[in-house]
C-alpha cells in the first residue's frame, strides 16, 4: 500500500467496507492548491489492488489537470467498486456520501465512469462535498467542447487547417463525453468511425451521425486524422501503438498511455499526442467553478482557456528550440511547478488542511 503511496506520490489513501456491500477508495494526491476534487468511479474491477492503483493514477492526473487549467483544487479520485449480482445502490451511495463526509472537505467527489447524476444527488444528501448534480448539470457536454476545441488546435498544427470538414475522426467510447463529442463532429462535418461495448450506443452514432461502426480493437487499426480515446485508461500502449494508424491522438479518457514513456513511441511514429489532462480540463473547469459559486461567464472564459493550452503545449512539436520537450513533458513540468510554487492564487472555496501522507482503513 504504501508503495502505491510512493508510486503516484499520494497524500493520502482512504479505504471503507460496510455491510451494505459497499468497499471504496479515496486518493488525495495533492492538496497545496486546494481542496482534492475528482470523480467517483463506480466500476468493476478484477481486485482490489487494480481498483487501489486505478484511484491513485486518477488522482495523480487530477492534481495536474486542475493546476495546469489554474483551479484552486488539487487532485482526489474515489472509486466505489462494483459489487457482482443485486445490491440496494441508493444504500451504497448514501454510504459513499458519508464517507465523503467524514473527510470533512479535504475530498470533494464528481461524476465519473460508471456513476450516474442520481448517484451525485444521492451523496449530496449525505455531505456538501459533491460538485456533480442535477441541479448543477451535466459536466461532460463541457468536456466534450474542450476536446473538440482541442483537436481543431492540434489539427491546426498538423495540417495547417483548423477545419474538421471531412476529417476522419476515430472514437473509442460513446459515454457521455464521447457521444456529445461525436455530436459535435459531426455537425462540423467530420466523418465518424465509432466503438463502444454497448451496441445500442453504436447504432445509435450510426443512425444520428452516420457513424461507421467497428468492433472492440479493430478501432486501433482505422485509417483516420484523430484517434480520439473517450473510455477508459491504459489503451495506448506498447501492444496497441504499431496498429495505430492515426496523425492525432487527443480525446477524453484519463490516462490514456499505459506509460508516460508511450508517448516517445507515438512520436516515432510520427503521431501528434495531446496530453489527456490537458485537453479533457472542460468538465472539471465547469464542475469546481459552479461548486465555487462561479458565474457562467467567468466559466466560459475559463474554458476559453483550454485551447490556449493546448497551442502552448504543441509548440514543443513545432518550435525547433524547444523540440526535445515534448507535449507530454511540456504539460507536466508547467503543472508541477504550478503547484510546487502554489501559483493559482483564486480563494479557495473551502479552508485547507495539510496533512502528511496516511492510510486510513473503515470497516
Amino acid at each position: 500500500m504504501f508503495e502505491t503511496l510512493n508510486q503516484y506520490g499520494l497524500s493520502d489513501i482512504h479505504l471503507i467496507r460496510d455491510d451494505c456491500g459497499l468497499q471504496a477508495i479515496i486518493a488525495i494526491h495533492d492538496t497545496s492548491l486546494g481542496p482534492a476534487l475528482g470523480g467517483c468511479r463506480y466500476l468493476h474491477y478484477p481486485c482490489e489492488q487494480a481498483a487501489i492503483e486505478d484511484a491513485a493514477r486518477l488522482a495523480q492526473g487530477m492534481s495536474y489537470k486542475a493546476a495546469l487549467a489554474g483551479l484552486p483544487f488539487g487532485g482526489g479520485k474515489s472509486v466505489v467498486l462494483k459489487p457482482r449480482g443485486k445490491i440496494d445502490r441508493k444504500l451504497l451511495f448514501t454510504k459513499m456520501g458519508d464517507f465523503i463526509a467524514s473527510l470533512q472537505g479535504r475530498y470533494i467527489t464528481a461524476l465519473d465512469s460508471g456513476s450516474t447524476l442520481d448517484d451525485m444527488d444521492i451523496m449530496a444528501t449525505r455531505s456538501p462535498y459533491v460538485s456533480s448534480s442535477t441541479k448543477i448539470g451535466d459536466c461532460s457536454l463541457y468536456t466534450a467542447e474542450g476536446i473538440y476545441s482541442g483537436i481543431k488546435e492540434a489539427f491546426q498544427v498538423r495540417f495547417a487547417s483548423d477545419s474538421l470538414e471531412q476529417a476522419r475522426v476515430a472514437i473509442q467510447g460513446l459515454g457521455h463525453v464521447g457521444m456529445a463529442l461525436a455530436q459535435r463532429l459531426h455537425r462540423a462535418g467530420a466523418s465518424l468511425i465509432v466503438s463502444d461495448l454497448d451496441p445500442r450506443k453504436t447504432q445509435c452514432a450510426a443512425q444520428h451521425f452516420n457513424a461507421e461502426v467497428v468492433i472492440g480493437e479493430a478501432i486501433y487499426q482505422q485509417a483516420c486524422d484523430v484517434f480520439a480515446p473517450c473510455g477508459l485508461g491504459g489503451i495506448i500502449n506498447a501492444g496497441s501503438i504499431p496498429n495505430l494508424r492515426c496523425a492525432i491522438i487527443a480525446g477524453a479518457a484519463n490516462n490514456q498511455l499505459a506509460k508516460n514513456s508511450d508517448e516517445q513511441l507515438l512520436r516515432d511514429r510520427g503521431i501528434l499526442y495531446v496530453p489527456d489532462f490537458a485537453i479533457n480540463a472542460g468538465g472539471l473547469i465547469y464542475a469546481s467553478m459552479r461548486y465555487a459559486g462561479e458565474q457562467q461567464v467567468a466559466i466560459n472564459e475559463k474554458l476559453r482557456g483550454i485551447p490556449a493550452t493546448i497551442r502552448q503545449l504543441l509548440a514543443a512539436n513545432t518550435n525547433p528550440q524547444e523540440r526535445d520537450q515534448s507535449p507530454l513533458q511540456t504539460a507536466l513540468s508547467l503543472a508541477k511547478q504550478r503547484i510546487a510554487n502554489g501559483q493559482n492564487t483564486a480563494a479557495n472555496p473551502m479552508p485547507i488542511t495539510r496533512h502528511e501522507p496516511q492510510i486510513t482503513v473503515t470497516g
